[in-house]
């Protein structure tokens, strides 16, 4: 097992600890497994992402199962798990209890899409003044990688996977932290179908698995039957031409969201769905899971020189391991069909400056060890470390847009989330 001061030397010396896991799904070895899909253009059904990566001296094809974005999202989560068992991991959480928001008790700077920089915590109060106001908030604001001291000690996870201040001074020129920490799952050779571009003669390529699906209504609604909108509400529907909205002479047919065909019962999820066929789904000869903490990118990083620069690198080192661990120790169920399992344990690496390289053994136990001995060195080198997690409070116009938000949901009038990529 590693020590702390083998840590520091590495931290100080070398360029990177490693780890490449192979994974399998948890069915075995070729079973099918679900990776994410992402929108295809020009209106094309969703398709998982592919690219050919050089594997063994071969162009095989290989699809994204877990991004790094997504990694450092379940790590966040892991870690927020080893929070509630009294791992001392300093971070924010803005309290909504009692505000009358349901399903809504706290949101944590490890919960928030852009950590402590997210908007949440921004529109949110820390003793009756505005956060980014606050001398805390200030301090965030102004920090840099040769100063970052102010994020390790309330928030350090933000300098482990990357933050930026994107709503802060000169127009998105505020705070930005790289990640020091990378991590992926990525299935290996999957078989695939390449398909020519009509129009670029670009080749694509496409799984050779299936998804079906079906349903049969137990109440036997045929298709043949007409919805329409209810004049009585708009977002209500009804069967009856007589009730429904008119637009001159002719009833509405009832729609919730474009694309659907209006009036048919599945628009209000009644009725049979027809068998369907799709090429999702895929089948791989394994999954690599690469863990990379760069060295490199932590010493990128000050927090007052010296000593107190050693023990801060130190420490976001110990988090990044217990990052790993925690997340190996809570299991890979990644979404529906995509619950993976180890295939057989690969040692960390520490990667040296030259390429060569050495196995180290870190488990759980030994990775929360690390991590608190690394906490109370970098406290003894008068680093001030929040041992309490900081309350703010949302304010009234926050809540006010929850639950407005959550009052048209509930009427049906919610309209489609904007995704955005980290």
């Amino acid at each position: 097992m590693i020590e702390l001061d083998r840590l520091s030397a590495v931290v100080a010396e070398d360029a990177a600890i490693r780890r490449r896991q192979i994974l399998q799904p948890v069915g075995g070895k070729g079973d099918k497994i679900f990776p994410p899909t992402y929108p295809a253009e020009r209106n094309n059904p969703p398709r998982h992402v592919y690219e050919k990566r050089k594997i063994d001296g071969r162009d095989v094809w290989c699809v994204l199962v877990d991004s790094v974005a997504s990694q450092a999202n379940r790590m966040e989560e892991a870690l927020q798990a080893a929070i509630a068992e009294d791992v001392p991991i300093p971070h924010l959480y803005v309290d909504f209890a009692g505000k009358g928001i349901a399903g809504v008790e706290r949101i944590t700077s490890l919960e928030a899409p852009h950590r402590v920089y997210d908007a949440i915590l921004r529109d949110s109060l820390l003793d009756g003044l505005p956060f980014m106001s606050s001398p805390i908030g200030t301090r965030l604001a102004a920090a840099k990688p040769p100063d970052a001291a102010a994020l390790l000690e309330v928030a350090p996870t933000a300098l482990l996977f990357g933050s930026w201040h994107s709503t802060g001074q000169g127009g998105g020129l505020g705070a930005k932290f790289a990640r020091c920490l990378v991590s992926e799952i990525v299935a290996v050779d999957v078989p695939v179908e390449e398909i020519v571009n009509d129009r670029t003669g670009a080749v694509e390529p496409r799984t050779l698995g299936q998804r079906v699906g079906s349903r049969i209504d137990p109440l036997g609604i045929l298709s043949e039957i007409k919805i329409y909108q209810a004049k009585s509400d708009p977002n209500d529907w009804t069967p009856f031409e007589e009730d429904a909205a008119r637009k001159g002479n002719d009833p509405i047919l009832f729609i919730r969201k474009k694309g659907q065909k209006a009036g048919r019962p599945a628009v209000i999820n009644h009725g049979n769905i027809a068998p369907s066929v799709q090429p999702l789904g895929v089948t791989c000869d394994r999954l690599d899971h690469t863990f990379v903490l760069s060295c490199a990118g932590l010493r990128r990083l000050a927090f007052g020189g010296g000593a107190r620069d050693a023990a801060g690198r130190t420490l976001l080192a110990a988090l990044g391991l217990l990052a790993v661990t925690e997340q190996d120790a809570r299991g890979y169920a990644l979404r529906s069909r995509c619950d993976l399992v180890c295939d057989r344990a690969a040692p960390f690496e520490i990667v040296r400056a030259d390429g060569s390289t050495e196995p180290i053994a870190v488990t759980r136990e030994a990775a929360r060890s690390l991590y608190r001995e690394a906490f109370a060195k970098a406290k003894e080198a008068g680093l001030g470390l929040c041992e309490r997690p900081i309350r703010l409070e949302p304010q009234e116009k926050l809540v006010a847009i929850v639950k407005k938000s959550q009052e048209l949901a509930l009427a049906g009038k919610g309209g489609e989330a904007e995704a955005e990529e980290d």
